[in-house]
């Protein structure tokens, strides 16, 4: 028998030791739910917790089975998947409930975990400053309000693990309800004085009269690397699902405009992003509602540009900022095919009938397209009147940024040829 085999003849991924071992599960509910056939992105967000994928299964149902989610027999194929290449837990796609979660570990007789909690367990993993933990601490103890999600006990290690990372030394998860929920108060308490120095510190920008640009778009998009490039700064950027969570503000000078600005990088978003974690960011978040401009950064290179562009509407809506003024800032161009350049530095995207959106073509990697973004940042800043006599007087600008020329649209949402 060949060692890299199971007895069953099934092929068993090599790992390196204490590495989480995991069975990826997506299921299709049908219209109206999202639903990831390839189950990449599941993948990423695993490999994001330090999780290595052995297995993926799909499967498609009408609506969730309450026990299981999957059914019995579905559930019996994804046990003997495990057996098969020694996984050490499953993560499913959707969110499960407490209940079909427990039934499931049950069943299956490893730790589950649902992609609620994995976003969860990265977000952990990642925040760097007090006030992220503090945001990411609050979202995790409102999950686990509800469940009891076991950490990895056969794994000696200080992190990684599917449903929970860390140690030892890690608060106790099995802590009753009326603890949790003492917690959350104390949480809720020191988050709502961050809030208020964030609001003290937004109105004394708004006091000097500047103009704020915020970063917004889906993770690994290239926000921050994007950032760097304009700012000159040295913010941490990494080709990986949230590789930074906390926001960062720098002043942006733009000799086009004779204006300075403040530019900010925010977390980044992605397909159902945890409610709670919303709420609990809310305070970071704000940053986006509260701006004059919001450069929504899209990977150009990503097959599927359409639904994370959706989908980071979708929570601008949700914290007030659908109304903020965008430029589509369509990032990596780089890593376009020959065929698929885009003819003009600039354009103008028709999102819905009649509803246009200026977008610039950049590379964040390389430096291309970045004079033309800074430019039409600058334009909105003369706009607003905040620019200098050079720009502020240039004739139109104003009238030309709320009403695109017939000339220059594009309709497709893929950069052509």
């Amino acid at each position: 028998m060949n060692p890299a085999q199971d007895a069953d003849g099934t092929a068993v991924v090599a790992t390196p030791p204490g590495v989480t071992r995991a069975v990826l599960v997506g299921v299709d509910l049908g219209p109206g739910h999202a639903f990831d056939p390839t189950l990449d992105e599941l993948a990423l967000l695993a490999s994001s917790a330090g999780d290595a994928t052995v297995a993926r299964v799909t499967a498609r149902r009408r609506s969730p089975d309450p026990a299981l989610f999957v059914g019995s027999g579905k559930a019996d194929e994804i046990k003997a998947l495990v057996a098969a290449t020694q996984a050490h837990g499953v993560i499913f796609d959707q969110a499960l409930s407490p209940a079909q979660q427990r039934n499931l570990e049950r069943h299956l007789g490893v730790p589950v975990a649902d992609r609620t909690g994995l976003i969860l367990d990265i977000f952990a993993e990642r925040a760097q400053s007090h006030e992220g933990k503090l945001q990411v601490e609050l979202a995790r103890l409102q999950y686990q309000a509800t469940r009891l999600v076991r950490r990895w006990s056969h794994l000696e290690r200080q992190q990684g693990g599917i449903g929970t990372r860390g140690g030892p030394g890690e608060a106790q998860i099995e802590l009753d309800r009326r603890m949790i929920g003492d917690r959350i108060k104390q949480v809720k308490e020191r988050l709502e004085k961050v809030k208020r120095q964030r609001g003290t510190q937004r109105k004394a920008r708004e006091r000097r009269g500047t103009f704020r640009v915020s970063l917004v778009g889906y993770t690994n998009a290239g926000k921050s690397t994007l950032f760097n490039a304009l700012v000159k700064a040295r913010s941490y950027a990494a080709d990986q699902l949230f590789a930074t969570l906390d926001t960062t503000t720098r002043a942006l000078w733009l000799g086009e405009a004779q204006a300075q600005v403040s530019l900010s990088d925010t977390v980044g978003f992605i397909r159902d992003l945890p409610h709670k974690l919303v709420e609990a960011f809310e305070a970071t978040l704000q940053e986006a509602a509260d701006a004059d401009l919001l450069l929504h950064v899209v990977d150009a290179a990503s097959p599927a540009l359409d639904e994370q562009m959706a989908e980071v509407e979708r929570v601008l809506a949700e914290i007030g900022a659908s109304e903020v003024p965008q430029i589509l800032v369509f990032n990596k161009c780089d890593l376009l095919e020959a065929s698929r350049q885009p003819r003009e530095g600039r354009d103008w995207l028709e999102l819905h009938p009649g509803q246009r959106r200026a977008r610039v073509f950049v590379s964040a990697a390389t430096g291309a397209g970045l004079p033309a973004l800074r430019q039409a940042i600058a334009e909105h800043v003369a706009a607003r009147g905040e620019a200098g006599p050079g720009l502020a007087a240039a004739a139109g600008i104003a009238e030309a940024l709320s009403s695109p020329p017939e000339t220059s649209t594009n309709t497709r949402t893929q950069p052509h040829a």
